[in-house]
């Protein structure tokens, strides 16, 4: 079995990792205080309670958009984090970006500062269903973005389009929404074609997305865990202990260099959750 070094990672992580990053890999790994990793997140809280400054990497605006909104909210979720104050406000700010069909507005100052190219055609981040159902995981969501998200969900998010997602990262949209929503018609089968999906994608994923596999199967009882093939996640967690590169850290799917350190973080969570972090 594969050693990990966690001096390695600890090093990398404090040479490249930000502020945030930094204290998030001291909480899970050096018994580091919560309130300097609540600290750290907060700075990038602007004054009308929506979140920018760059804290998703890949879009460097400094005015609040719903990108690093979404991104916060994952990093709380997959990393059992307490959202403490950070989430106060957020969900109006959220709806009040909201227009009238649904989908999220992103400032006219996007793209003026350093971006992924990616988010240009896409003009931003302006789906809502993950920010949403994790606003509902921490019950930080108002009850009318919650019906207005379900509406939209409803015209966008429908089944067809849960099977005919062939990304696998890409399931977080139905993953997060599905399983924190309680009230939406067939929400069972729902469910089910977002578990069904991850499977279908994770058999055929290449081995760069094996990390993916876990940002759904966070643990070794969860549902999506025990959906996939035994000797599916075995491999995948094995190979994602030897995937430690030399200096420490460990690459995302695509290779951008600003992801390693977070990269890094999830990936020791995730062998430490299966009992594979041997160092």
């Amino acid at each position: 079995m594969t050693q990990v070094d966690l001096q390695q990672a600890r090093n990398y992580v404090c040479q490249h990792g930000t502020l945030w990053e930094r204290a998030l890999f001291a909480l899970h790994f050096d018994d580091g205080p919560l309130s300097t990793l609540h600290n750290a997140l907060r700075a990038y809280k602007n004054a009308d309670n929506g979140y920018g400054n760059g804290l998703e990497p890949d879009l460097k605006c400094p005015d609040s958009n719903p990108l690093p909104v979404e991104f916060l909210l994952t990093v709380l979720s997959f990393n059992d984090i307490p959202p403490g104050d950070l989430l106060t406000g957020v969900g109006d700010w959220i709806l009040a970006q909201m227009k009238d069909d649904g989908s999220l507005r992103n400032p006219p100052t996007l793209f003026d500062y350093p971006h992924a190219p990616w988010w240009v055609d896409m003009g931003g981040q302006q789906e809502p269903d993950s920010i949403v159902g994790n606003l509902m995981k921490f019950n930080a969501c108002p009850p009318q973005l919650a019906e207005r998200t379900k509406t939209w969900v409803q015209a966008n998010r429908t089944i067809d389009d849960i099977r005919g997602t062939d990304w696998l990262f890409m399931n977080y949209h139905a993953n997060d929404y599905f399983f924190n929503v309680q009230d939406f018609p067939e929400l069972k089968a729902h469910r089910q074609a977002t578990i069904d999906n991850i499977v279908r994608c994770a058999k055929v994923a290449p081995e760069s997305q094996y990390g993916a596999i876990f940002s759904f199967a966070r643990m070794p009882d969860h549902v999506v865990t025990k959906a996939l093939p035994a000797d599916l996640v075995d491999k995948a967690l094995d190979l994602l202990a030897s995937f430690q590169q030399p200096e420490g850290h460990w690459k995302d799917e695509h290779g951008l260099t600003q992801w390693y350190p977070y990269s890094t973080i999830t990936n020791l969570l995730t062998l430490r959750r299966f009992n594979r972090l041997h160092h």
